[in-house]
């Protein structure tokens, strides 16, 4: 039997998830939403696992995405929202979630009343959290990263939950952005004049599944290509709505990424031929990256309250994470230079490889 909180989602709320080789990680997504009552969509990107099975097995609509065109997760959402829209054009909010990620109970029934009562409020999220937290460094590191101050922001990230009518209004997501899309349309949305809530209330659980140093490289990598093309497209004075969109960080990963690091070389190379003070300037340079990385880790305590071994941890993956950043935001400039299509770049392994 339909409980009366399920039959009001159902009316009410739709869920698009994406998904590419998610395997076990896509069952638990769609278990969860599934449990809501609430219409679902799942979006496939050419999954070569069982993806497909297990979301026709949830009773999801499946749409299986071309991406002859290209690949980006914000293709595939847009197109899971025609879809869902096509198929229940009266509802009025949409709830995105990566086929990583799980609802938590309770989470759409409280952000549908949010939203109800907040006229001015496009998009809604609340607190998105590691499901294996522990596992690794870098599982930890995801974990804190989605530690972010509730009440109105600049940006959310893939899983919240939307006003149809405002995602309509500013066009939803740009197909172009191979990363950081969520951020861009919440620009736009602040734009439009719509604001953008963070609450203090439990949201997703995300499995992150990053097992070795290679696979954070890549992750860091594809946040560098969106912040360097956040900041080239909106960064400028000339933009139409002025808020150096992601300029700051873009300027420290050119600081600390690639600046500093030449400095340290050449202070190294000068250091081997004799320049007097060469190596002491070579060597400060290098303490300059742990000193950063207390420096974080002390803020971390402060504002969140973290333990001091995890603060430790999320400093020290914050500044070594500048070199790949940087690599990310070089393979933006030139993939931009020579006008060839962006590749997306993934990190993650098959679900059912690297999953519980």
């Amino acid at each position: 039997m339909t409980s009366p909180a399920s039959q009001k989602l159902e009316n009410t709320v739709g869920v698009v998830a994406i998904g590419r080789n998610e395997g076990e990680r896509l069952k638990r997504c769609l278990t969860s939403v599934q449990a809501t009552g609430a219409p679902c969509v799942y979006v496939d990107s050419q999954s070569d696992d069982n993806s497909i099975e297990i979301a026709r097995a949830s009773g999801a609509d499946v749409l299986e995405l071309d991406i002859s065109g290209g690949f980006t997760a914000a293709k595939a959402r847009n197109a899971g929202f025609r879809q869902l829209i096509a198929a229940n054009p009266d509802l009025s909010y949409v709830q995105f979630i990566d086929g990583d990620c799980e609802l938590v109970a309770g989470w759409l029934e409280t952000a549908v009343d949010w939203l109800t009562a907040q006229s001015a409020v496009a998009v809604v999220a609340g607190r998105r959290r590691e499901r294996f937290r522990d596992d690794t460094i870098f599982n930890r590191h995801c974990d804190m990263e989605w530690a972010t101050p509730t009440g109105f922001a600049a940006t959310i990230g893939g899983d919240a939950l939307y006003r149809i009518d405002a995602f309509e209004d500013v066009g939803g997501f740009n197909d172009a952005f191979i990363c950081g899309e969520e951020p861009e349309l919440c620009r736009r949305l602040r734009i439009a004049g719509w604001k953008v809530e963070r609450i203090d209330v439990e949201m997703t659980l995300h499995d992150a599944a990053i097992t070795s140093w290679a696979q954070w490289w890549k992750r860091t990598k594809r946040g560098g290509w969106a912040f360097a093309e956040g900041a080239d497209r909106f960064g400028g004075k000339d933009a139409a709505f002025v808020d150096n969109y992601n300029v700051k960080e873009t300027r420290s990963i050119w600081r600390w990424g690639a600046i500093i690091p030449m400095l340290i070389i050449a202070a190294s190379i000068l250091a081997i031929i004799g320049v007097p003070g060469a190596a002491l300037a070579a060597y400060g340079g290098v303490l300059l990256y742990p000193l950063m990385s207390v420096r974080i880790a002390i803020k971390r305590i402060g504002d969140h309250g973290d333990r001091v071994p995890d603060a430790l941890i999320y400093g020290a993956l914050t500044m070594l994470g500048k070199i790949p950043e940087f690599a990310g935001a070089l393979k933006y400039y030139r993939s931009k230079k020579s006008d060839a299509p962006a590749e997306l770049i993934e990190y993650k392994a098959a679900g059912s490889e690297n999953s519980r």
